[in-house]
């Protein structure tokens, strides 16, 4: 009986604190965005202000390094902006959760036209492979986080820069040469039609 006991009390404080760490993460989602909060974390970048939406082509050439011209795909940056801060949620797929797999579907569903296979081990096995120097806007990038397999999947923008949805800070702007990404960057390259 006692057992029993503790194994009820114990299954109902995960289940408080799970739904408070869930009321958690949607009050920070609606929250104003207020002018510190960034949406890249890329080196090089640092400083610079992303906000969760209307950021200007201007904006984004900043962040990348780049001039507005070279932003050739104007639609993916707009694109973008639509989601940019949306919140990770593995097996998400609108922009109240989100995983990577799911976000670069859509992205490549909406500006390229292109249906991607669901997980990023699946997109890995369609592409023809670059060296990161070699690398273009809307090429694929992929990382293995501690597994033999790979495990994440981002967009190449210019200069070193990708978009991805990370676990802590959702969909934002990373450096594949920041030392935690680059230490885990396992594959690159162009989708294969």
């Amino acid at each position: 009986m006692r057992i029993q006991h503790f194994i009820y009390y114990t299954l109902l404080c995960f289940v408080l604190v799970g739904c408070g760490a869930s009321k958690n993460n949607k009050k920070r989602w609606n929250q104003k965005t207020t002018s510190s909060t960034s949406y890249s974390d890329a080196s090089g970048a640092r400083g610079t202000v992303l906000k969760k939406r209307n950021n200007s082509l201007d904006d984004y050439a900043n962040v990348l390094g780049v001039s507005k011209s070279s932003l050739k795909n104007k639609e993916l940056y707009y694109f973008i902006d639509e989601w940019l801060g949306a919140p990770h949620k593995m097996g998400g797929l609108t922009k109240s959760g989100i995983d990577c797999s799911a976000f670069i579907a859509e992205v490549y569903k909406n500006i390229y036209n292109i249906q991607l296979p669901r997980t990023s081990r699946d997109m890995a096995e369609h592409i023809k492979k670059k060296y990161t120097k070699d690398l273009k806007e809307g090429d694929l990038v992929f990382f293995s986080f501690g597994k033999r397999s790979i495990d994440h999947v981002g967009i190449y923008l210019h200069n070193n820069k990708f978009l991805h949805v990370s676990t802590k800070k959702g969909v934002i702007i990373s450096d594949i040469t920041d030392p935690w990404y680059g230490k885990y960057l396992e594959r690159c390259g162009s989708f294969k039609k």
